[in-house]
């Protein structure tokens, strides 16, 4: 019999599942009952932090494991067909928010698939082109931020570590993003 995990196990856990996948798993394959926990420190679940910081490893081995999938999850990992089966059931979705009141529009992001950016927006996305804007850039996806701009995504916005969308490309020397982003940047 599974024991009810500990806060802190709940707090190692989640955190974990932002970005340490193998602690993650030693930590659930421990004690499955962590899979369904949330921490009250962040009301966050660990398929919502990895959907969150584009974890895609994390969130798949949990779904696998029978974590709930939402339309956040499901737009980070690209999963066209089921963002468009929740939009279908409920358009109200495509204003979603994921844990830390995040948009569904950046976890689209997250993903680099305009397709889903696209879907979002033409059900009435109104929220997080800033945001999702950090997003596809911290994660490279070129065909995103293009997509962004053209949408009028604030290329001066900082992230939470107060870094411009072009600060973090230049630290992670992504050209092609830097490219795009120079002509908008200080406007």
């Amino acid at each position: 019999m599974t024991q009810a995990p500990t806060r802190e196990e709940v707090e190692q856990f989640i955190i974990a599942a932002h970005g340490n996948f193998p602690k993650m798993k030693e930590l659930l394959d421990a004690n499955p009952a962590l899979l369904h926990t949330r921490w009250d420190k962040t009301n966050e679940m660990a398929i919502e932090a990895a959907a969150h910081v584009g974890n895609k490893q994390a969130a798949e081995y949990l779904l696998s494991k029978g974590a709930s999938l939402d339309i956040c999850t499901a737009a980070m990992l690209g999963m066209n067909d089921k963002v468009a089966s929740f939009l279908k059931e409920n358009s109200k979705l495509a204003n979603a928010k994921g844990a830390h009141g995040i948009p569904v529009l950046f976890f689209a992001a997250l993903s680099g698939d305009t397709k889903i950016a696209e879907l979002l927006v033409s059900h009435g996305s109104r929220e997080g082109v800033d945001s999702a804007l950090q997003g596809a850039v911290r994660l490279g996806r070129t065909a995103m931020v293009k997509w962004l701009l053209d949408r009028g995504a604030n290329v001066n916005t900082k992230d939470f570590e107060g870094k411009t969308p072009l600060q973090v490309a230049t630290e992670r020397n992504y050209t092609e993003i830097i490219a795009l982003l120079q002509p908008h940047a200080n406007k």
